[in-house]
């Protein structure tokens, strides 16, 4: 997630100039996310039948190589294919990674878990934009990029030599999973997918256009951006463990409409911001928002995975989100009709909708 991080405030920046409009590089933002969630469905179902680590392995491979097309790529459609690669390898990583951990979670302990490793998550994402704005500020973009490139190959080092596999058949028994349709039987199920396509919506409004909000209203330099990217994550890595100790002792639905209401608010907010030190605030309350959210709606994720197959729920779970990323392309098609704006507004409208359905289907 470090070398992923990197590039997070850069690439809308990059896109830009190449000569890519708004909506284009919401396009070229959501084609990342679009493949990820075609594959990790089917991934996750895969390694609850043929364990984890191979996948682990061929996703983070992959994306070392594909890392060094983004120097290649040199127009806006180039750049998307490479999006559109880099997405697929993905979706072989992130769902996986955090079926391990749902595999190893005690039971009434979820919350806990998946708070150690969304810290790791959002530490590893939250520290790339620092290190990517000052790498771009001093040595250039595609410096950057090469990094990105190193820190996964050496990711897939430490999987290849160190990680032990874990085989969910050994563990659970050799019954079979129940199928993707009777997933789609169950309420929490529903509702979580629900809440995690529309939490990333307005997820997705906040990185592909605080940077050029920043960039081109406030005149902040790539390092500014990067210092107010990664604040808004680290602070929410910071708090995951806390909060998923909350999860564990209180309401895990209370904490999701809770956060979710709080980080709703900010990013309706941030068209008001006037300077850095207003806009450094409002990444603070947000990413305490998502502290509070997150846990808790992947604890009682983990406990639907222990139902239908930790590598399926996991992959479908997060295909939400992918799929939500992927929505925020209309948020390009609403900035280029009423400003830039007004693309926060209405990814802050998604997330208010997304909330009111986890309220109204958890009652």
């Amino acid at each position: 997630m470090l070398g992923v991080g990197i590039i997070a405030p850069l690439l809308p920046i990059y896109a830009e100039s190449m000569g890519a409009t708004i909506l284009w590089i919401a396009v070229i933002s959501a084609s990342f996310s679009l493949s990820r969630a075609i594959f990790m469905p089917f991934i996750g179902r895969a390694s609850d039948k043929r364990g984890r680590k191979v996948f682990l392995c061929v996703g983070l491979f992959a994306y070392t190589v594909i890392s060094l097309g983004y120097i290649w790529a040199s127009q806006p459609l180039e750049l998307t294919i490479v999006r559109l690669l880099h997405g697929s390898a993905a979706g072989m990583i992130i769902p996986i990674a955090q079926a391990y951990i749902g595999d190893l979670a005690p039971e009434g302990e979820e919350g806990t878990w998946m708070g150690y490793f969304n810290a790791t998550f959002f530490a590893g994402f939250g520290c790339g934009p620092l290190i990517g704005g000052a790498l771009t500020d001093y040595f250039g973009m595609d410096t950057a990029f090469y990094t990105m490139g190193v820190l996964n190959l050496l990711a897939f080092i430490l999987v290849f030599l160190f990680l032990p596999d874990v085989h969910p058949k050994e563990r659970r028994g050799c019954s079979p999973r129940p199928s993707f349709r009777e997933m789609g039987k169950s309420s929490m199920i529903k509702v979580l997918l629900s809440f995690r396509f529309t939490n990333a919506m307005g997820r997705g409004a906040f990185i592909t256009f605080l940077p050029i909000l920043a960039a081109f209203s406030l005149g902040l330099t790539a390092a500014q951006i990067g210092v107010a990217l990664a604040l808004n994550i680290l602070v929410a890595a910071s708090l995951q463990p806390l909060c998923g100790r909350l999860a564990d002792k209180f309401s895990r639905r209370k904490l999701v409409v809770i956060g979710n209401l709080i980080d709703t608010m900010t990013l309706g907010m941030i068209p008001l911001v006037q300077n850095f030190s207003q806009l450094l605030a409002l990444c603070i309350v947000g990413s305490v928002a998502k502290a509070l959210s997150i846990p808790a709606a992947s604890a009682l994720t983990v406990e639907e995975g222990k139902r239908f197959g930790m590598g399926s729920t996991m992959g479908v779970f997060t295909m939400a989100m992918s799929l939500g990323m992927a929505a925020s392309v209309i948020n390009g098609g609403v900035a280029e009709l009423g400003g830039l704006d007004s693309a926060f507004y209405f990814g802050a409208g998604i997330e208010a909708l997304g909330t009111g359905l986890f309220i109204w289907f958890t009652r």
